[in-house]
């Protein structure tokens, strides 16, 4: 386990330069002889190191699992990075450096900031560090089930429990809570990698609501089909206090090495000296958006050679084919300058979509789940136009199988801006589910026979090879502890099976 007696991590001004945490080196940062001492160190100067090292695990390492496990990804032709990952499997080491990075780079921070905050009285900046706390903590529980929470990051335990996913996430809720009715609206706030100084224009605390609002609604609603959170969401409906616009860090990249889009540097550029190429475009998601004709598979990933939106198969890399090879299939289309989505319009619509169709209100359903279709395209630089060539045909809302329709709807739209909520919402919600062609019957990997149209769209399949703990026909539900949390922790856990949800998903 990383040491949780270490002192209070201070991120200098270099902390703006972002690492990578999957398989190439992650951000490394340490104290520095010439940066200030630790109690000179004010929240604006630690604050950007928060954000970017969030951004840097989040949107890359959990971008890059989610877009495996949700079968939106799979291998390119013959190479190995995340084969394991095509074949839906997980292991304690692949997952440590961003674990770590999370909790020392972020959560350890982020504390040094909410105590700063308390002593002097900041409500605003005490609202920032907790809102960008409580998001992180919320993501190690999506991929890990449970993780140390109520005995975590304190000096005098260097053991820390472990506590359930249920009880975190009442913590956190409580966290958000307390820090929401702290909020001054009529004080200033710091800007932000997240919310900018524009001009002379200063952040508006307001935006800062509105976004833990919304991870707020995100954590009910993922709470909703094991706990009554009706008057809850209620309440923020009332509120009517969500974002205006994607929360996403963008605008703010650079095309060099440690300044770029986390997932770009990580699997497109070539600042480390490295040209492999690993992710491309799944069947599964391809199959589903040529049948409907989906302008956003334009917008999420870029031609192959040939000018088609070809998908390989989860499970193998094709590695015998002299046909298959890397030019044959689609890349996701990403660039140097491509947002890191925290929470888009989108998602808010889709969850609000989901709130009305369960507790009876189709009409509404019907309008927020339009919406939530017609946001991910306006998203994605397309028409409300386009948007209507899905939802009004085969698409079209339908109460009576809400779940199914926000399922594989939401699992596009996100395909394109947050594979890592996508597999959450995957696991949560059941859609797509398996059909019954499996990755066998797509291709063969002795006889390099590819038969992409046997898939059948709106569908997942059983990859070709796959994790036999967890079966065939089943989506991976959660990470291994990661190893360096469970290392030297007398308090850690057995390791539960791949296929024992997460709290949310039973």
């Amino acid at each position: 386990m990383f040491n949780m007696n270490m002192k209070k991590i201070i991120l200098p001004l270099l902390a703006l330069s972002i690492g990578v945490t999957s398989c190439k080196k992650f951000l490394d940062i340490n104290d520095s002889p010439n940066s200030p001492k630790e109690e000179n160190v004010s929240s604006t100067l630690i604050i950007p190191g928060i954000e970017m090292n969030l951004a840097a695990s989040y949107g890359n390492y959990f971008r890059i699992v989610g877009g495996y496990y949700a079968q939106q990804y799979s291998q390119t032709f013959g190479t190995s990075n995340y084969l394991d990952y095509s074949r839906f499997s997980s292991s304690q080491t692949r997952s440590a450096g961003t674990y770590t990075q999370l909790n020392t780079r972020v959560l350890k921070n982020a504390n040094t900031v909410l105590e700063k905050a308390k002593t002097d009285g900041d409500w605003n900046t005490y609202l920032i560090a907790t809102t960008l706390r409580v998001f992180s903590i919320q993501a190690l529980v999506d991929a890990y089930g449970e993780t140390p929470y109520s005995e975590a990051l304190k000096d005098d335990i260097l053991s820390p429990k472990y506590d359930d996913g249920k009880d975190i996430y009442a913590g956190i809720l409580a966290e958000l809570n307390e820090a929401l009715s702290k909020v001054e609206f009529d004080k200033p706030i710091l800007p932000t990698f997240l919310y900018p100084k524009v001009g002379n224009q200063d952040p508006n605390p307001a935006d800062w609501v509105r976004f833990a609002n919304a991870l707020k609604l995100k954590i009910l609603m993922r709470m909703s089909k094991v706990q009554d959170v009706k008057s809850e969401v209620a309440a923020l409906i009332n509120e009517d206090m969500f974002p205006l616009s994607d929360v996403s860090y963008a605008n703010m990249w650079a095309d060099e090495t440690g300044k770029a889009n986390p997932f770009y540097q990580e699997e497109f550029a070539t600042y480390f000296g490295s040209n492999q190429q690993n992710v491309i475009l799944n069947l599964a998601l391809s199959g589903t958006m040529e049948d409907i004709e989906d302008a956003r598979l334009s917008k999420f990933f870029v031609k192959n050679g040939s000018g088609l939106y070809n998908g390989g198969v989860s499970g193998t890399n094709f590695s015998i084919s002299n046909v298959y090879t890397a030019s044959y299939f689609s890349r996701p289309n990403m660039s140097y300058n491509s947002p890191v989505y925290l929470i888009t319009k989108s998602e808010i619509e889709f969850f609000l979509a989901e709130y009305y169709a369960r507790y009876g209100s189709a009409g509404q359903a019907k309008t927020h789940y339009e919406n939530a279709i017609t946001q991910s395209f306006l998203s994605a630089g397309l028409t409300a136009a386009d948007a209507a060539d899905v939802y009004e045909g085969e698409y079209a809302y339908d109460n009576a199988k809400f779940e199914k329709l926000i399922g594989i709807q939401k699992w596009i739209a996100l395909s394109g801006t947050n594979n890592f909520e996508a597999w959450c919402e995957l696991r949560r919600l059941k859609y797509p589910a398996f059909g019954t062609v499996t990755g066998e019957n797509i291709y063969n990997e002795e006889t390099d026979v590819f038969k992409p149209e046997l898939y059948v769209p709106g569908t997942l399949y059983t990859p070709i090879k796959y994790n036999t703990e967890l079966g065939s026909g089943k989506v991976l539900q959660r990470l291994r502890y990661a190893q360096s949390s469970t290392n030297s922790n007398a308090n850690a856990p057995a390791v539960k099976p791949d296929s024992e949800p997460v709290f949310w998903a039973k």
